[in-house]
């Protein structure tokens, strides 16, 4: 499961998405996010669909990578839709014992719980594959230069985002070979009871955290090597320039908006 985290890998590409401002790719992910509470049907939530699609199909990236970049939360969105299914009373019930009841709009509201966790999850996932790092940390930093006046440490909030964000699938590719080691020893991960299963995480996590604390001291050497001091007097060397192409992308955030409020009533 650990190799198939998509979640802060970057993959390089010279689409249309690839090649957007990240000022533009950010505001449009955080507006997503905050618009898709606003569907309450099917044609709103079929419209969201078709627009991350597209988006989807603009990156040039394989349909197929998504779909195994939702297998690791694939539980806790099963988990959030019984909870919703089990327990939201309403509309016609089709089954009841004790205090689960499985009702018609239970189902509506656990599907549309479900649609709403695969768009945000695609949205976000689509911008850490068509941004790179240091993109992402130069967006952000611009993002939040209005800050500096109030002596907000932007930079580094910028860079420790970026670097927390790009460990993800480290971790996780180092968390997947300890296991492919542990495993080879005899130790079992996905099998037997829950309490073995518990204390065969224990020689999981203290390599791991060692590893961890190992990259986070070689990364801290490198930065003061190359004579990093902070954010104060440095230069880019990659500046970000608006083109037309962000602010269409921004355009049609507020043309699906509008097709949203229209579809709602």
């Amino acid at each position: 499961m650990m190799e198939k985290m998509i979640l802060g890998r970057f993959i390089p590409g010279e689409s249309w998405l690839h090649r957007l401002d990240p000022r533009a790719k950010i505001t449009a992910v955080m507006y997503f996010i905050i618009i898709v509470f606003l569907a309450n049907n099917w044609l709103t939530y079929a419209l969201l669909f078709v627009f991350v699609l597209s988006l989807l199909f603009a990156s040039r990236v394989p349909f197929m990578f998504f779909i195994k970049g939702l297998q690791p939360v694939f539980w806790l969105i099963i988990l959030t839709l019984l909870l919703q299914v089990f327990f939201t009373q309403g509309g016609t019930t089709y089954f009841e014992w004790g205090p689960i009841h499985v009702t018609s709009l239970g189902l509506m509201n656990g599907a549309m719980i479900f649609a709403r966790f695969v768009l945000i999850i695609f949205m976000t996932t689509l911008l850490t594959l068509t941004t790179s790092p240091i993109e992402l940390t130069d967006g952000i930093e611009n993002m939040l230069a209005l800050l500096r006046f109030v002596r907000f440490p932007v930079h580094e909030l910028a860079l420790m985002l970026s670097i927390a964000l790009r460990f993800i699938p480290t971790l996780m590719d180092e968390t997947e070979k300890i296991m492919k080691a542990q495993k080879a020893r005899g130790v079992e991960f996905s099998s037997g009871p829950i309490k073995d299963r518990m204390k065969a995480i224990v020689p999981l996590l203290v390599p791991l955290f060692i590893s961890a604390f190992k990259r986070a001291e070689d990364l801290a050497v490198a930065m003061e090597a190359r004579g990093y001091r902070g954010g104060k007097g440095r230069t880019k060397f990659r500046l970000l320039a608006w083109r037309f192409s962000d602010t269409f992308l921004l355009v049609m955030m507020l043309v699906v908006t509008a097709l949203l409020v229209w579809l709602r009533s």
